[in-house]
């Protein structure tokens, strides 16, 4: 397979495979063993404030020299409302019997604690520190930072999950595109409609190369060389992969997070929103069977900042049942070993099948 072409010549990498940005999964170490195995390492900073955004990103330019990704969150935040108010201390109430009685003891923020990020705060330590790739999530940029991330040589990539989002981006001069199948694990990207688009990713990869004329990236159950070369067929320029990395070396995940990984079933995984308020794909649990069933659920980003007292106290307890273990549909043995061992793997993986296959 010939690996260079325009995204690694954008991106100045060997090998146009971006590691995924994952919220609570992702450490600096993982950004950088990605990138130093010339591949694109992808920093998450999702909705931290600033001064979060600051540490890690210092922490991983002292653990490599290469280019890496920063990725943000741009979700629209709902003014709160009388109407808001209730729902959340109903939601709380709620919540806070529930776990209380199955042994989790979480102290739940009250709506006038939570601290909301916005992302133009993000955008400014971005340009202080530098980063010259940014990706996002959950939306589109506004025409101002845009013009702004531009003028200082920034690349943008945007997600889709639909062609029509796809085409938004694009006319909005989004650098790159990432393709986001329905296969994939975590947060669904959607931002055009709150119904999200259930669209198989190969199929929609197909759609939006024969629409757009934007370099893309797709994301979602890659895993393998015939997944890869899969996309690669179907007009995909890069390859982002998330779930590979879960029980990596590096990844945050605790122990008993990963043992739960490694015992994982097909039809265990699920697309919920009972832990952030947005569509999500992971591991079925007592939580989301209990919340989805009882429809407590507010708008992200509400549930989720009320619901993460909640998954701190589950970590600390090890109890698999209230933790947001995300996961994508293609299952793995989820390997220990280094982020930069498993991306040679599938490397070499590739040229393999691709020699073989000629």
């Amino acid at each position: 397979m010939e690996w260079k072409n325009s995204l690694t010549d954008l991106f100045k990498i060997d090998y146009p495979i971006i590691q995924a940005p994952m919220l609570g999964v992702t450490t600096p170490e993982m950004t950088a063993a990605a990138s130093n195995a010339g591949s694109l390492g992808s920093l998450a900073l999702g909705d931290l404030p600033a001064e979060k955004c600051i540490e890690l990103i210092k922490d991983t330019k002292k653990l490599t020299n290469k280019p890496f990704a920063v990725n943000i969150f741009l979700n629209k935040i709902d003014a709160i409302t009388p109407k808001l108010q209730a729902d959340y201390d109903r939601t709380k109430s709620f919540l806070k019997n529930f776990t209380q009685k199955s042994g989790i003891e979480a102290d739940f923020p009250l709506l006038s604690e939570i601290k909301l990020t916005d992302y133009h705060d993000q955008i400014e330590v971005i340009l202080k520190e530098n980063c010259r790739i940014v990706s996002f999530t959950f939306g589109n940029l506004d025409a101002t930072s845009i013009s702004k991330l531009k003028e200082n040589n920034v690349l943008l990539i945007g997600t889709c999950t639909s062609v029509e989002e796809a085409v938004v981006l694009e006319n909005s001069g989004i650098d790159i595109i990432c393709v986001q199948g329905i296969e994939a694990g975590g947060h669904r990207g959607s931002f055009l409609e709150e119904t999200i688009p259930q669209i198989g990713g190969m199929s929609l990869l197909s759609q939006v190369t024969e629409t757009v004329k934007t370099p893309i990236i797709y994301a979602g159950g890659i895993y393998n060389a015939k997944t890869l070369l899969a996309a690669q067929l179907l007009g995909a320029n890069g390859f982002q992969i998330g779930s590979l990395f879960l029980g990596s070396a590096e990844s945050a995940l605790q122990d008993f997070e990963k043992q739960r990984l490694r015992n994982l079933k097909e039809n265990e995984i699920v697309l919920t929103k009972s832990f952030s308020g947005r569509y999500a794909r992971g591991i079925r649990n007592a939580f989301i069977e209990e919340v989805e069933s009882k429809e407590f659920i507010l708008p992200y980003p509400y549930q989720n900042k009320l619901t993460a007292e909640l998954r701190k106290a589950s970590k600390l307890a090890k109890n698999p049942d209230f933790v947001s273990i995300w996961a994508g549909q293609s299952i793995t043995d989820y390997s220990e070993i280094s982020a930069g061992s498993l991306i040679k793997n599938l490397i070499e993986e590739v040229e393999k099948f691709s020699t073989k296959q000629q």
